[in-house]
């Protein structure tokens, strides 16, 4: 293992259980000779009891000996935003128009599925919050305590 050379890391967005072989799996990993079929049946066993419609981010480590590995991150933290808050976009004039709320509550179970990511797991439960809040305030989201009826 320790001698493989890595000649590409390929990032893909690919939905949970969906992975097929036409775009934009099938392209990214092919220009790079890896199994194709190999990568779909396993990340689709990876992923299957998640959702179907949930956007995964996908780091696929190719070697040149032609075989790959790949970690599956949780989806981005503007989907999970979106979501919490009801919407399909942010704002157009982020600071300037709000469009929707989410609580403190969605904001730490947002950082509590971010903490499971590779490079999230040495980052406390504060900084996460606070980096999702500053993703918040850029897509036009307010954070509040609670939502008004």
């Amino acid at each position: 293992m320790a001698g493989r050379q890595v000649s590409a890391l390929i990032r893909l967005t690919v939905q949970a259980g969906q992975a097929k072989a036409a775009a934009p799996v099938g392209p990214a990993l092919g220009q790079h000779r890896l199994n194709i079929m190999a990568f779909c049946k396993d990340f689709n066993a990876r992923t299957q009891h998640i959702k179907s419609d949930v956007p995964m981010s996908v780091i696929v480590t190719a070697y040149k000996d032609n075989s790959f590995e790949f970690t599956i991150k949780s989806p981005s933290v503007s989907y999970f935003l979106k979501k919490a808050a009801g919407l399909q976009l942010g704002s157009r004039k982020p600071g300037h128009q709000l469009v929707g709320q989410v609580t403190m509550k969605h904001i730490y179970e947002i950082a509590k599925i971010k903490q499971t990511d590779p490079l999230s797991q040495y980052l406390s439960l504060e900084a996460i919050c606070k980096s999702i809040m500053g993703t918040a305030r850029s897509m036009g989201i307010e954070v509040v305590h609670e939502l008004q009826k």
